[in-house]
């Protein structure tokens, strides 16, 4: 019996990693299908008008499950806002809001995940958090100012980080805009090869 019942428990971790890793691809499929809307809405797209008439789709990398990993979280809310270097003259102020830790590739990996007080002040956006990294793809694999991800205040202290949606900030693709620059404390010693590859027009 106890056999069998161990046989039970594992078919029941296998199936829950599966339907976990199926809602992964699901989630990023979907986020690839919108990311490319908006950028090929005029209303909506960074994109110049030259390149706006370009446009097909995003570069992305493979989407992978290996890619959406479950970090630890301490939450620090206390942490004072404080301006945040930009590419440009307009600068917003962040505060270092958690601190999420996990392994990837075999390598212990910290990041800071942060708080506009700009957005946190608008209701829709009063439990999101930003989170800008650079990793060993940038500049080669992935746009050279970092890339970004969105991510919610977590309920308990655990956080799913999927970098399948990780994205360009809009400078990526004009100089009209201002964008947080990717702090140094957010630099991954591993290779993310998820979300959108180098800015193409395509």
């Amino acid at each position: 019996m106890k056999l069998v019942a161990f046989f039970l428990l594992i078919a029941c971790v296998s199936a829950k990693a599966q339907t976990d890793s199926l809602t992964v691809i699901r989630e990023s499929k979907k986020f690839q299908q919108e990311l490319n809307k908006s950028y090929k809405n005029k209303k909506t797209s960074p994109l110049n008008a030259a390149d706006l008439k370009k446009f097909r789709q995003h570069d992305f990398f493979s989407i992978s499950a290996n890619y959406a990993v479950l970090a630890k979280v301490t939450l620090t809310p206390d942490s004072p806002y404080t301006p945040m270097a930009a590419t440009g003259p307009i600068v917003n102020n962040y505060r270092a809001y958690a601190i999420a830790e996990f392994e990837l590739h075999g390598q212990p990996c910290k990041l800071t995940l942060y708080q506009s007080r700009e957005l946190s002040s608008n209701p829709e956006y009063r439990d999101y958090l930003f989170l800008p990294f650079t990793d060993t793809t940038t500049g080669d694999e992935s746009y050279g100012g970092g890339r970004y991800l969105d991510v919610r205040i977590p309920k308990g202290d655990t956080i799913l980080l999927n970098f399948n949606l990780a994205y360009n900030p809009y400078c990526a693709y004009s100089n009209r805009y201002s964008c947080p620059k990717v702090p140094a404390n957010n630099d991954l010693p591993v290779a993310i090869k998820a979300g959108v590859r180098l800015v193409t027009t395509h």
